[in-house]
């Protein structure tokens, strides 16, 4: 048995993202679904392990101390990029797309209690199969499932991401045909019918000096770090008052209150490119991390119930796209923004992203689609669904 420390575990997390981004560039159907690569490289390695489980052998033993700290870095960064000025600059339909989406990460929850139910599980599978995972992909799916093994749900985060896994490659599945049925039921067409580009391509580059740089990632480096260091003094203020939460909130609500007093007074100018490109390489790492230490084998007997559960939350929110629709103007953009709808509450920003160039390739551009679902896909459905998922747990637990 291979037997690593912590350092040594991050390395092999790192061979292990890049073996995913190297089997998604050779099999094509991978990076067609956005399968994200440190979860394709993790389960390579969980799946070596699972098959030496069966002939009753260990083949490495993984020092995960740094997982945590590497989770709690990217959910911060998703913190600094919680800004209110955006917020009410993209206007009425980012809270309109943002309500919506905190609405149905609700009804997903409740869909996967249902589920469990009937397959006579515990509430809090349902949640976790839920918006948990759905909604939040499988970095949330994750960073809960401690909480989920404590409610009493066993493999928590094995269920997590193969639930996240599924939810992903429905929604590059469905995705596109939901909005295109809206497209051609109701005569639909871009209001620049000849530009394919979206809004955020070929955007300018600004030069900066190495010094700059140096100084912008450090200075971005320092402020993830106080945060998280912040933020825990933040939890465990929570937690003392018997409140259940995952420990990456507090983090994130400090990066949140940062960002905006920068917004408001510029004394720090932060750049949150770089935050958002440091907490992307967390993500990987700890991705990469936690899906090598997954037990694949404890997902024995519950397959069923996934699928199931799977099934119907894609009916859920290819119905609930009517309300999208009808809520968000009932135009060509709104038909766009529910494709990407279902990427992002059924996978990953990503995903909807795909959906979304996919569609303006073929039918024109939809710069406000561009415009409000990437900011709800990927910062504030994360701080509303964390709520979401921290009620139900407190509620069920």
């Amino acid at each position: 048995m291979l037997q690593l420390d912590a350092v040594q575990t991050l390395a092999l997390a790192g061979l292990a993202l890049f073996l995913g981004y190297a089997l998604c560039r050779a099999i094509p159907v991978l990076g067609r679904y956005n399968l994200p690569p440190p979860v394709v490289g993790g389960l390579v390695f969980a799946g070596v392990a699972w098959l030496a489980h069966g002939q009753g052998t260990t083949v490495f033993a993984l020092d995960t101390s740094l997982q945590a700290p590497l989770m709690i870095a990217f959910f911060t960064s998703i913190g600094f990029n919680a800004s209110v000025r955006l917020l009410r600059a993209s206007g009425r339909q980012v809270v309109a797309f943002l309500a919506l989406a905190t609405v149905f990460a609700v009804a997903q929850n409740l869909l996967g209690m249902g589920v469990a139910a009937a397959f006579g599980l515990h509430p809090l599978f349902g949640v976790l199969a839920g918006a948990t995972t759905l909604a939040g992909g499988p970095a949330t799916g994750l960073a809960f499932a401690p909480l989920f093994e404590q409610a009493g749900i066993p493999g928590a985060a094995t269920v997590a991401v193969a639930a996240a896994m599924g939810g992903i490659v429905l929604g590059g599945l469905a995705g596109g045909p939901v909005s295109t049925w809206f497209i051609r039921r109701h005569g639909l067409e871009s209001s620049r019918p000849g530009d394919h580009v979206a809004p955020d391509e070929g955007a300018a580059v600004v030069a900066m000096t190495e010094a700059q740089r140096e100084y912008g990632a450090l200075k971005s480096i320092v402020a993830i770090l106080v945060a998280m260091w912040l933020g825990a003094w933040v939890s465990a203020g929570i937690s003392s008052m018997g409140i259940t939460l995952p420990a990456y909130v507090g983090a994130m609500l400090v990066g949140a209150v940062v960002r905006n007093l920068d917004d408001a007074s510029g004394r720090i100018g932060l750049s949150v490119p770089t935050i958002e490109l440091i907490g992307n390489i967390c993500l990987a790492l700890f991705l990469a991390v936690a899906l090598m230490n997954l037990k694949l084998w404890e997902l024995a007997g519950l397959a069923l119930p996934l699928i199931v559960n799977l099934g119907l939350q894609l009916v859920l929110v290819a119905l609930f796209c009517v309300v999208v629709f009808r809520a968000m103007g009932r135009d060509y953009d709104a038909a766009v923004m529910g494709g990407g709808f279902v990427g992002f509450m059924l996978g990953t920003t990503a995903n909807a992203m795909a959906v979304m160039r996919t569609l303006v390739e073929r039918y024109g551009a939809a710069p406000r689609a561009f415009l409000v679902a990437p900011l709800v896909g990927a910062f504030f459905i994360d701080f509303t669904n964390a709520l979401v998922i921290t009620g139900f747990i407190n509620l069920f637990d």
